[in-house]
């Protein structure tokens, strides 16, 4: 349970104070970033379906790894090389709309519309 202490430091900021007021420092790399800087990093490798020893990236030998697993038999590695190669599925969905009667009984929806002025 909290002391006393504990809940006086849970007042909401003042208006117009942030509760990070330096905010994010400049020059700060993002997750994603940090992550391609990685798959693009070479080094030297075995090629898994050719078997020679070549300079991939890490991003190369990620997806020569999934390409081999779906030659073997894996359906979800060759799934996800047919959804990153070839994109999602598209999936359509039929909608039927009447606006004939109210949905909800009793609710009168007649807002007046709001010319801007004030």
């Amino acid at each position: 349970m909290p002391t006393e202490k504990q809940l006086q430091n849970l007042t909401p900021f003042k208006k117009g104070e942030s509760g990070n007021p330096l905010g994010r420092p400049v020059g700060v790399k993002n997750r994603g970033v940090i992550a391609r800087q990685w798959l693009e990093a070479s080094q030297s490798a075995k090629n898994p379906i050719t078997n020679e020893q070549q300079m991939l990236t890490q991003e190369d030998i990620i997806t020569l790894a999934l390409v081999k697993k779906a030659r073997d038999g894996d359906v979800a590695a060759y799934k996800a090389l047919m959804d990153s190669s070839y994109g999602l599925p598209t999936q359509s969905i039929e909608q039927n709309i009447s606006i004939e009667k109210p949905i909800f009984n009793g609710i009168e929806l007649d807002v007046p519309e709001n010319d801007g002025a004030e």
